[in-house]
């Protein structure tokens, strides 16, 4: 079977085609129009300019554009309007940057790209540094590909990292649908320009050590030209980020605090600071420019990730700007963050990121005070795609193969023994790891406690879970299961997702063993995504494309998003955004202590990665 993503076709608005030429191919045209030679597809007139290369405001701005790039920035473009030429007023309104967002994993918002782009675009978002290691995890390559040819066909300006860690810390820790080294990571340069960086080199341990996977693929992305992105966990005064440094990794997500950004910073490392749907790190880290006073240029604001919930309710890029103003950032700053210092970290501030002459037309236009990040208009690719929060650009569908709508692959569908805790002992106690969830943080904890034993099995209660992770790519019938705080279950409960970051086997969480088998058996049948059952019902968002994406346009998956927070909610999880934050317990390279389909991981600054057995 094959499936076309669902999208919607505003009524009168044609098909068209977002084509971004290269400079060299558009020179001619570009000066003609500059002239008045030639007559400008588009013109703003009268804006206040939001000009990022010199952190300035100018008034009464105007900006010609011929095609998909800008022909003219300046007071005057009167002499380049002719008859097909369509005119935008923007009668004192900013026009900035489009903004782009420098971490982002798409599968994470539960959307497909082409849904991606038409929930971000109106809200100002007009191109991103996409890792697609989550699809990466479960078809390899062929994944990325899909995803790469999906992006080519949105006015997004879209550039693609290929996925550096599947799996994310070595066959030995996981199990995944797939595995990519440095021979697949070389063939994925050759696919185009727009594949630009390695993405997120999660596994930092085999860096500093020496893996010779890790090093080839850095090596293989240097030779290509590209640029490679870190994720180092370790503190901030670790002896081990500049050899981490060494190896020409030159920019990392991993900051949650002041210290993180100078370090990297003062390494000539460009700090990515987030603010995804769980993840509220900016505050913490922007303190580096406002408190601290390092200079902003290397710090780049990203989301890594927003689920379409939040994207809905909170916004993009937007929102994460909003944000970081309101920790004290200058709004010019702010947008640089989001625009010029982006592009100048993956080497194309020549064709986006800033409002200059032969820069790509993405641009958007803001009501208000700037500071209110209020986007009323948005241009891609010379193109007006969406105005005052509405799509007005159709966008073309696109057809996933039908194995990628078949990815979970169980050796037999759970029952509620599977879930049972197998003690040593017939009855008594046990000193029982146990993962703690910090909310707002994707860091967790490990703690040590005292459970009880009873018919040799352990008794998981007083407010703890149960979490396991059954295989689901080879049907091998890997399990694995242990105990989990934090959750908040305050009547019987279980979820179950595909979604489990990185390797996205079958994760279950709850407190009723029944329950988790019904969960697990009810994403299996729906061939991926997240189920919650109570005892008042079952609530199911599916998520069919690799187990990952949903099928259906934005606003559906958005309101699906919106159900499974809250059946959590009603249950007692009062987790923000609660989804996002169990997805990554089983990310087995974040500390300290995850779990995978083969056992519990633990990750220190002392002992790297290892498997740790549940009993102390």
């Amino acid at each position: 079977m094959e499936v076309d993503v669902y999208w919607i076709e505003s009524e009168g608005v044609r098909d068209m085609s977002f084509i971004r030429k290269p400079l060299a191919d558009c020179v001619p045209e570009l000066v003609a129009t500059a002239r008045g030679d030639l007559p400008a597809t588009l013109v703003i007139t009268g804006g206040r300019l939001v000009n990022v290369c010199s952190g300035e405001i100018l008034e009464g701005m105007s900006v010609a554009v011929q095609g998909g790039r800008i022909a003219y920035v300046g007071k005057d473009v009167s002499h380049m309007i002719g008859e097909g030429t369509r005119v935008i007023e923007a009668a004192g309104r900013y026009i900035a940057p489009g903004l782009l967002d420098g971490h982002c994993h798409i599968e994470s918002t539960q959307l497909t790209v082409t849904e991606f782009a038409r929930a971000v675009l109106p809200l100002g978002t007009t191109g991103g540094f996409f890792d697609a290691h989550e699809i990466a995890n479960v078809f390899g390559l062929k994944g990325i590909r899909l995803m790469l040819e999906e992006m080519r066909g949105t006015p997004l300006a879209a550039y693609m990292q290929v996925a550096s860690c599947v799996p994310s810390a070595g066959p030995e820790f996981e199990t995944t649908g797939a595995s990519i080294g440095p021979e697949e990571v070389a063939e994925a340069y050759t696919w185009g320009e727009d594949v630009i960086a390695l993405g997120e080199v999660m596994n930092f341990p085999g860096v500093v050590y020496g893996d010779s996977k890790m090093l080839g693929e850095i090596q293989a992305t240097l030779r290509a030209g590209r640029v490679v992105d870190g994720h180092f966990t370790w503190p901030a005064d670790d002896w081990r980020l500049p050899v981490y440094a060494a190896a020409g990794v030159t920019g990392d997500h991993e900051c949650v605090t002041a210290e993180d950004v100078i370090e990297r910073v003062r390494l000539g490392m460009y700090a990515q600071m987030r603010r995804g749907s769980a993840w509220h790190d900016v505050a913490k880290t922007i303190t580096a420019h406002t408190e601290h006073g390092l200079d902003p240029r290397r710090m780049l604001l990203v989301t890594d990730d927003r689920s379409s919930e939040s994207l809905r309710d909170e916004g993009h890029m937007d929102f994460v700007v909003r944000h970081a103003i309101s920790q004290g950032v200058k709004p010019v700053t702010a947008f640089q963050m989001a625009t010029i210092n982006t592009a100048e970290r993956f080497g194309v501030a020549r064709d986006i990121g800033s409002i200059t002459p032969g820069s790509c037309a993405d641009m958007i236009l803001l009501d208000g005070n700037l500071a209110d990040v209020h986007v009323v208009m948005t241009i891609a690719a010379g193109v007006v795609v969406a105005e005052n929060g509405i799509m007005t650009a159709s966008l073309a569908p696109y057809t996933y193969p039908g194995e990628v709508l078949a990815s979970v692959h169980l050796l037999k569908l759970p029952v509620a023994e599977d879930f049972v805790i197998h003690a040593p002992l017939e009855s008594g106690s046990l000193s029982t790891r146990v993962i703690r969830v910090i909310e707002n943080h994707v860091e967790t904890e490990e703690l040590i406690l005292d459970l009880p034993v009873a018919e040799g099995r352990l008794q998981v209660g007083n407010g703890l879970c149960k979490i396991a992770v059954l295989e689901r790519h080879k049907g091998t019938g890997n399990k694995s299961v242990g105990v989990v705080a934090g959750i908040g279950f305050h009547e019987p409960a279980a979820i179950a997702m595909t979604v489990a970051h990185d390797s996205h086997n079958v994760l279950v969480i709850g407190n009723d063993d029944e329950l988790m088998a019904q969960a697990a058996g009810a994403v299996a049948e729906a061939q991926g995504g997240v189920a919650v059952i109570t005892g008042t019902g079952t609530t199911l968002f599916p998520l069919a494309i690799a187990g990952l994406m949903s099928t259906q346009p934005f606003e559906i998956a958005a309101a699906q998003s919106a159900a499974v927070s809250k059946a959590l909610y009603d249950s007692g999880c009062t987790l923000n955004y609660a989804f996002m934050t169990l997805s990554l317990l089983a990310l087995a390279v974040i500390p300290t202590l995850r779990i995978s389909d083969k056992g519990l991981v633990r990750i220190s600054p002392e002992e790297g990665i290892g498997l740790v057995s549940l009993f102390v």
